[in-house]
């Protein structure tokens, strides 16, 4: 693990120290990287989206939407003006055309176009095959009495949401230890343009006290008096959360300028929704990371960053019309369901993204 030489507070502190020890004590490899470490943050101290650099939240928002809609094709993200994984699609396109000459193929800019205006080309050359939406929604799995009767029969084939699975229990058993949901499966990894790097995330609640549904009250409907003797059944009325619900994500690869401080936003908007669907209070994001490094080409760009001091935390709120699970039936195409506010940063910082 790497151990911390600087103290910080907040979770961008935390970031930027870990950007500090991988410049100065990580192992060169075909990158420089490090080994793993763990980040945690409290949400109650702010929405966790980076201040020492622009972040383009939009774009984190729109490919997490992206997951939960369990959608596998990069033509929703381009109608989106989302372009994180353009590379990895042109790719793929490159690799099914692989007795094509340079002057066969189409450039980047021309892929792009056509996967925009072409839906037939979109769907043979824009899909990026069982990633992460696929294994969160429609995790494939085979249900028999006697398997070994159904074996290699195509009728016996389910498929399981686990996103709606996950909210189902929570509702119904939320001091669950099994309130998982994973992308890493095994079978389909050999279909998938690139195996997940976050890789699967688990959320555990808890139930708040009494002085900390007070304290809820008060924050979002108006102060009262503790001496008040009708506190649960007033609070209960105005449906005031009795739990608080905290995830954990874990991750095998962590591009460390470019990557990471998406994951963390991602992670924490996901942790917002989810909340929000099962009426409970985010409280804790954590992070595990596994092999966290830094590409050569973001070297110069992560010193830059160590040079700024970051700024106060902004706030986020999902507006009250946000229905989760309008978003899993595919019902509407969410672009502007949340507010940010406070949001100071520091100029973006341009990097190549490594596919």
């Amino acid at each position: 693990m790497i151990e911390s030489k600087m103290k910080y507070e907040n979770v961008e502190h935390q970031y930027l120290n870990l950007i500090d020890t991988i410049l100065n004590d990580g192992q060169e490899k075909s990158d420089r990287t490090g080994t793993g470490t763990q980040i945690k943050h409290k949400m109650s101290d702010g929405f966790p989206l980076l201040t020492t650099k622009k972040m383009y939240l939009k774009g984190i928002i729109t490919e997490l939407i992206w997951f939960l809609k369990g959608d596998t094709n990069i033509k929703y993200l381009l109608e989106n003006n989302c372009n994180i994984w353009n590379g990895d699609a042109y790719k793929k396109y490159k690799l099914k055309n692989v007795f094509a000459t340079d002057v066969d193929y189409l450039t980047m800019g021309e892929f792009i176009e056509k996967i925009k205006t072409d839906d037939q080309f979109a769907k043979m050359y824009g899909d990026l095959g069982p990633v992460y939406g696929k294994q969160w929604r429609k995790w494939k799995t085979f249900r028999s009495d006697n398997p070994e009767a159904t074996k290699g029969v195509s009728d016996s084939v389910q498929y399981f949401d686990q996103i709606k699975g996950l909210i189902k229990q929570l509702k119904e058993n939320p001091d669950s230890r099994r309130l998982m949901v994973n992308a890493w499966n095994v079978g389909d990894l050999e279909y998938m343009t690139l195996p997940p790097c976050h890789y699967g995330f688990q959320v555990y609640t808890r139930e708040l006290n009494l002085d900390e549904r007070i304290d809820i009250y008060n924050q979002s409907v108006n102060p009262m008096s503790r001496s008040s003797d009708y506190f649960d059944e007033h609070m209960d009325a105005y449906g005031v959360p009795k739990r608080e619900i905290s995830l954990m994500w874990n991750q095998r690869s962590v591009d460390t300028f470019l990557g990471l401080p998406f994951n963390i936003a991602s992670y924490a908007v996901l942790l917002m929704m989810i909340a929000d669907e099962v009426n409970m209070v985010p409280g804790e994001l954590i992070g595990n990371l596994g092999d966290v490094h830094l590409y050569k080409n973001h070297l110069d760009q992560a010193r830059t960053q160590l040079l700024r001091e970051p700024y106060k935390l902004p706030n986020l709120k999902l507006k009250k019309w946000f229905d989760l699970n309008d978003i899993l039936e595919n019902q509407i195409d969410v672009k502007d369901f949340y507010e940010l506010k406070k949001y100071e940063y520091h100029p973006t910082i341009k990097a190549e993204l490594s596919n």
